[in-house]
């Protein structure tokens, strides 16, 4: 079992930046790929960035490529998401999630399928 708390989301002009966390429980964290989602109101839950358990591999979204940056510290349990130059489009609700799951591996960490554990999410509000 994982637990998963964001933190680091709030209210920002376009152009600026934030930084977003996720500590995780549990001494497995270093087993679990990990992913950040978004879901804008009145829009599906998608893909935004993922990292693999060492942190030697990422993959981001076209439209955030650039932009954010997904790091992780396994010795601090936490996933961390860097968001720069942001623009009103990004405003969403943010959601980091967690797997073991081989599939991840496979190809498909832009799938919300793949991931066991979630956090509850954190507001990201970007004004134009």
């Amino acid at each position: 079992q994982v637990q998963l708390v964001e933190s680091g989301g709030g209210l920002v002009q376009a152009g600026g930046s934030l930084r977003l966390s996720c500590a995780a429980s549990g001494r497995t964290f270093s087993r679990n790929a990990m992913g950040w989602f978004r879901q804008a109101p009145g829009k599906e839950r998608e893909f935004v960035a993922a990292i693999s358990r060492s942190g030697g591999s990422t993959y981001y979204a076209d439209s955030v490529k650039d932009r954010f940056t997904i790091s992780r510290d396994n010795a601090k349990n936490t996933v961390y998401l860097q968001m720069n130059s942001l623009k009103p489009e990004d405003t969403a609700v943010y959601y980091c999630a967690a797997t073991t799951s081989w599939a991840w591996g496979a190809g498909n960490y832009y799938y919300t399928a793949t991931y066991d554990y979630w956090g509850q999410g954190t507001q990201v509000t970007v004004s134009s």
